[in-house]
């Protein structure tokens, strides 16, 4: 009987440490020092919310950057990888068709990996900088901008690019969201 007693004290006492004060100190300091990551990072417009800094969108008009591609189609609720792996027949048939739609306006030399496969989330909010760059042409044909507008759209990625984390983790990079909002701030379609 004692030691049910004291089973019992013990399973009170740590799921009040582990499942009430633990979580209650880590959300209040995460809410003191990072309110905004905590919160989603929301990106929000005219004051509503249009996006998330953290989680890729699917911009698939000829005149905005485009993302990875993704395996759950840009839904964060069933977010996952393809699980597909390097020697799938499934993956290789993917690429080709990500490469066939991308050819008109890329061509079959510049096609980056990045814009072939999903990252291991499946919703990567990312490119690579060289990425972004490649896109440029598409880009500035389809807002109609005139010789400027390849300096002013390479200008943007390049004071977009956020560096490794750390100095040393992963690569430099570019979040498509944010570029494409500078992008519609800088220059509409059709004007410069």
């Amino acid at each position: 009987m004692k030691s049910i007693v004291q089973s019992s004290l013990m399973l009170v006492m740590l799921t009040l440490i582990f499942g009430v004060v633990y979580p209650a100190v880590m959300t209040g300091l995460g809410q003191l020092f990072w309110t905004d990551r905590c919160n989603g990072s929301l990106v929000k417009r005219d004051q509503v919310v249009i996006g998330s800094e953290l989680i890729a969108q699917k911009f698939a008009r000829p005149e905005y950057f485009w993302p990875r591609p993704s395996a759950s189609d840009y839904n964060a609720v069933p977010s996952s990888a393809s699980n597909l792996g390097p020697t799938s027949e499934a993956l290789q048939k993917l690429i080709k068709t990500r490469k066939e739609s991308l050819l008109p306006s890329l061509s079959e030399d510049d096609v980056p990996m990045d814009l072939l496969t999903a990252s291991g989330s499946g919703l990567d909010p990312h490119i690579l900088p060289a990425t972004a760059k490649l896109q440029v042409k598409r880009i500035v044909t389809a807002r109609n901008l005139d010789e400027n507008g390849f300096a002013l759209v390479n200008d943007l990625i390049d004071k977009l690019v956020e560096p490794r984390q750390f100095g040393i983790l992963g690569e430099d990079r570019v979040n498509v969201l944010s570029l494409n909002l500078a992008l519609d701030r800088c220059c509409s379609k059709g004007q410069q």
